[in-house]
């Protein structure tokens, strides 16, 4: 397992006196696999937030969701996960393909408790069947486990599950955004059809379903 803390974070401790700390946390909690409740923790979880990097350096982070365990994981250091239709800028996919290293959090609001992992990721063809939906699959190589208490959680309660998840054949209702009718000329062909039927719409109907939490 690589080492966690370079020259800028050996600094920070110095300078707050935890060097001793943070050893004592690297050695006692961060690992390189999952351990037993992580899987279980994993199978329970219906979203996460994934950050990543572009070549330049600059971070992006994005809520993926799904239904739970919709992240499967495939040995003790491997876990593989679906990308669904987005919004067609593939920031996500675009920059695991041009750098691999990521990093994964998951938080159970009502618990509270947070499960942060990082590995390397590559991007995998939609296999038939195995993630109904998926438009890419996202198989990553763990390096970094570890649990995060839950001090600065706020809790929530659940309400319902997001009506665009994916059914059990890979279907979807067609998201308001691509009913927009200044978005209906730079649609892909695929999505056209679907778009229409569902029914135009203008900006303004689209910003008051939004705010009647309607999309």
């Amino acid at each position: 397992m690589a080492a966690l803390y370079g020259e800028t974070h050996r600094a920070m401790q110095d300078w707050h006196e935890t060097r001793r700390l943070a050893d004592l946390l690297e050695a006692a909690i961060i690992r390189p696999t999952l351990n037993d409740d992580d899987v279980e923790f994993l199978a329970s979880r219906d979203f996460f937030f994934l950050a990543t990097v572009d070549p330049e350096g600059r971070p992006t982070v994005s809520h993926k969701g799904g239904a739970p365990g919709f992240v499967r994981v495939l040995d003790a250091s491997t876990l593989i996960f679906p990308l669904y239709d987005g919004n067609g800028m593939f920031l996500s996919a675009g920059n695991i393909g041009a750098a691999a290293h990521i990093g994964l959090l998951f938080i159970d609001f009502e618990t509270p408790h947070r499960l942060r992992l990082q590995g390397e990721a590559s991007l995998v063809d939609a296999e038939a069947g195995a993630f109904p939906g998926a438009v890419l699959l996202v198989r990553v190589a763990l390096t970094h486990v570890f649990v995060n208490c839950g001090r600065y959680i706020h809790r929530h309660v659940r309400t319902a599950p997001a009506r665009h998840v994916p059914d059990a054949a890979g279907q979807q209702p067609v998201p308001a955004w691509k009913r927009i009718d200044i978005v209906q000329g730079s649609l892909p062909a695929r999505d056209q059809g679907p778009a229409d039927e569902a029914g135009v719409i203008t900006i303004d109907e689209y910003e008051t379903m939004r705010r009647r939490g309607e999309v």
